[in-house]
């Protein structure tokens, strides 16, 4: 196995999967907490299905500012560059989680309090808009030949990193504390601990250097004065081809993530605890399918292995919602680490393939938008419908949506061509 272009680019990379790693660490706490502990905290005791639906409705909030996070972000990551913009994101989204930490709860000043928790989830979003589309093309920009996919599936690690990270942290937390203290003040200690991180990211990211692709593009024309107007006057077709390809990825996750834990500890009830570490254990396996997708897509193409998930994510919705209502730990651990696997397959080739659909004068602002926006589709609406069939047919029913998103990422695929893409 050839080694050299990862030690030649181990700057690059590692500020890539870092900073996307404290990025979605501090996105994946707030998908706990609003699992276990913000809907009581946060919003008035209707019932606990409404407050678990509110909560969820705060975390899906983030999804609709990450698309105008990444028209912002993307504008100048276009114009002046991808590390000043990364840097900025990053701050964005530390500030926002840190601020977290020192919130009031509804019963302390009422309906302020779910307002500034919005207002703070919105600010999340936001920064994560302008992250993951700059991460990608810093790693998929200093690729050498041959290797855009295994050097772009590095932001995508990032994502798994940081999910341990957080619900590591959370498992941690459960087992000192008692629930009373944990909801009174334990959920609190990791929205303090991300400045840590942040400040791990930014001193990672302050010392790399701009993209050669982006220095040659801004040495031989002037930048686009306006990115998101041109993206859709003469890009419209891929930039809707990439938001229907990352709904699979998106729905996924947060339904094996978000959605399985407060599902599994409330309706199932599975122990909090033995519940978390079974996602830690699943979630390598994300890993591994990021991994072989990387590789996978440098030997044949992004695009095939991307249509492979997507067959794969159809299987899986019909098997995900029996194997979390088994009642089995191996078999809940089974099902699990499946979709997260499938996961990998539909989520590590995007940064190859999704940054080379645009050209580089709108690339920052194509990426981030078609990922974000797909991230409505698949992320945001995936807990509440989850929660909604739930409700309605039963656990076995909720892998419906996954089959759905499986079918509209694969339609995605078919609206370019393998070979659409600029490079």
């Amino acid at each position: 196995m050839d080694l050299a272009p990862y030690r030649k680019h181990r700057r690059i990379l590692t500020a890539s999967l870092v900073g996307t790693a404290v990025e979605f660490y501090d996105f994946y706490i707030y998908g706990t907490a609003a699992a276990l502990v913000f809907g009581p905290l946060f919003f008035p005791s209707e019932s606990p299905s409404a407050q678990l639906m509110l909560s969820f409705m705060s975390f899906g909030l983030a999804f609709f500012a990450r698309p105008v996070g990444a028209i912002v972000f993307g504008h100048y990551g276009d114009r002046i560059g991808r590390k000043s913009t990364l840097v900025a994101s990053l701050m964005l989204m530390g500030v926002s989680t840190l601020l977290i930490a020192f919130l009031p709860t509804y019963a302390m000043v009422g309906w302020v309090a779910p307002l500034l928790l919005c207002l703070l989830r919105f600010g999340q979003g936001f920064g994560l808009g302008g992250e993951w589309g700059g991460a990608a093309l810093l790693a998929v920009e200093n690729a050498p030949p041959g290797w855009r996919s295994r050097f772009g599936m590095f932001p995508q690690l990032g994502a798994p990193v940081g999910f341990v990270a957080a619900n590591g942290l959370f498992l941690m937390l459960g087992l000192w504390l008692s629930d009373s203290d944990f909801a009174a003040w334990g959920w609190r200690i990791p929205f303090l601990l991300s400045a840590v991180l942040v400040g791990l990211g930014l001193w990672v990211r302050l010392k790399i250097g701009e993209t050669p692709a982006f220095a040659d593009a801004l040495a031989q024309e002037v930048p686009v004065a306006v990115p998101i107007g041109e993206l859709f006057r003469h890009h419209l077709v891929v930039t809707l081809a990439g938001t229907f390809a990352v709904v699979a990825c998106f729905a996924i996750f947060y339904l094996a993530t978000s959605f399985a834990l407060a599902h599994g500890t409330t309706a199932l009830g599975y122990p909090k605890e033995q519940f978390l570490l079974i996602q830690l254990g699943a979630i390598l396996f994300m890993a591994v399918g990021i991994i072989f997708a990387g590789y996978a897509s440098d030997a044949s193409s992004p695009h095939r292995v991307l249509t492979w998930g997507c067959g794969a994510t159809v299987l899986v919705g019909f098997l995900f919602g029996p194997a979390l209502a088994s009642g089995s730990w191996p078999v809940v651990g089974l099902g699990l680490a499946t979709a997260l696997f499938v996961m990998g397959l539909v989520y590590g080739p995007l940064g190859g393939w999704l940054t080379g659909l645009f050209p580089v004068r709108v690339r920052y602002t194509g990426a981030s938008v078609a990922f974000n926006a797909g991230g409505i589709l698949g992320g945001a609406m995936a807990p509440i419908v989850a929660q909604a069939l739930a409700e309605r047919g039963g656990t076995e029913m909720v892998g419906l949506y996954l089959a759905i998103a499986g079918i509209v990422s694969w339609i995605g695929l078919r609206l370019v061509r393998p070979d659409t893409a600029p490079g």
